[in-house]
C-alpha cells in the first residue's frame, strides 16, 4: 500500500467511516465491512482533503470534463466539492420511485461533458443509472470517479473510472451467509 493508499485508508478509519459487523448493502448482498461514507462527509477537512486526491486521478486519467452528475444519496457531498474544487457545475439524481432521475429543472446542454461522481461501487447500480440519465440528456459521460470501489476493479462501465481506494471485502447472496456471518446481527445503515 503507497503512502496515498495509506492516508485515504487513515482518513476512513478515524473518521469511522469503515464499520465492521453484519451489513445488508444496497446491493442487498451481506458482507462483514461497510464503508460509511456520511461519517467521512461530516468532517469537510477530510471531505476537501479527499475530493483533492481525487481530482488529481481524474487529470492524471485525462478526464476532462464541465459538470459533475451525483447520484443521490452517497455521491452528494463529494461530487459537490469536486466540482467547487474544480470549478464545474454541479448537479445530482434523486430517486423518484426506486430509480434516479433529474428533477429540480436540471438538464444538459447536447454533448456537455459531465463527470459522474459516487461515494462507494460495489456493483455499480447507481453509476449506471446515471450514465443512462447522462445519455438520455444527450450529455457525454466523461468517466466516473469514485471514493471506494468495493468491487476492487471488478464493477464495469463503458467510460474509464477511477477511485482512491480499491478495497474488496467479501460479499454474500442473502441464501448463502456464512455461519460466523450470520450469527451477528444484521445492519442496514443505508448509503
Amino acid at each position: 500500500m503507497d503512502a496515498a493508499q495509506k492516508e485515504i485508508l487513515d482518513i476512513f478509519t478515524r473518521t469511522r467511516a469503515l464499520l465492521e459487523g453484519h451489513f445488508v448493502l444496497r446491493s442487498g448482498l451481506h458482507s462483514g465491512h461497510y464503508f460509511q461514507c456520511a461519517q467521512v462527509c461530516q468532517r469537510m477537512d477530510a471531505v476537501e482533503r479527499l475530493a483533492e486526491l481525487l481530482l488529481a486521478k481524474v487529470g492524471a486519467a485525462g478526464l476532462r470534463f464541465a459538470t459533475v452528475l451525483a447520484p443521490a444519496m452517497g455521491g452528494l457531498v463529494i461530487g459537490q466539492e469536486i466540482a467547487r474544487q474544480a470549478g464545474a457545475r454541479y448537479v445530482f439524481a434523486e430517486k423518484e420511485n426506486n430509480a434516479l432521475v433529474l428533477r429540480r429543472g436540471f438538464t444538459f446542454a447536447p454533448g456537455e461533458s459531465v463527470l459522474v461522481v459516487e461515494d462507494v461501487v460495489t456493483r455499480g447500480g447507481r453509476v449506471l443509472e446515471s450514465l443512462e440519465i447522462l445519455r438520455q440528456g444527450g450529455a457525454h459521460a466523461a468517466g466516473i470517479a469514485m471514493l471506494v470501489d468495493r468491487s476492487a476493479g471488478a464493477a464495469r462501465f463503458a467510460v474509464p473510472a477511477v477511485s482512491l481506494l480499491e478495497l474488496s471485502f467479501p460479499t454474500y447472496p442473502a441464501d448463502a451467509v456464512p455461519d460466523w456471518l450470520a450469527r451477528i446481527p444484521v445492519q442496514k445503515p443505508g448509503s
